[in-house]
């Protein structure tokens, strides 16, 4: 099956993606943090660069790797299907706390769309 333009424009390739640590590292110091239930939202805005960038953070404290994965899975998820309402010129971390592991799909993306709002990073 072929992926149409509209398909093609949901991509999240690693250029949206933060990957160093000195990166998430400048999020946590130099940015604003959201706290919700299931995870935070770090939000640092970047001037440089007009589109955003995200990264995930998936402790042990979650529980083990299948688990940490399908948590970072589902958070990408989320962020990828609704890039088109992101503004450009942020860096994104979300650090998921261990209730993330229990939450669903559903409870993840209105924690992510309630947080994202907060930090008025969608756009209007």
């Amino acid at each position: 099956m072929r992926k149409t333009d509209g398909q093609r424009s949901l991509t999240f390739s690693k250029t949206k993606r933060l990957t160093l640590p000195v990166e998430f590292t400048r999020v946590k110091h130099q940015g604003k943090t959201q706290r919700g239930h299931l995870f935070l939202l770090g939000v640092l805005a970047h001037e440089d660069q007009e589109q955003f960038r995200v990264g995930f953070v998936t402790s042990k404290r979650i529980g083990g790797a299948v688990v940490r994965n399908r948590v970072r899975r589902r958070l990408r998820e989320i962020v990828r299907t609704h890039q088109t309402r992101l503004r450009g010129g942020f860096w994104l971390v979300l650090v998921a706390h261990p209730a993330a592991a229990r939450a669903t799909s559903g409870e993840l993306k209105d924690e992510w769309l309630r947080l994202a709002e907060r930090a008025s990073i969608l756009a209007p």
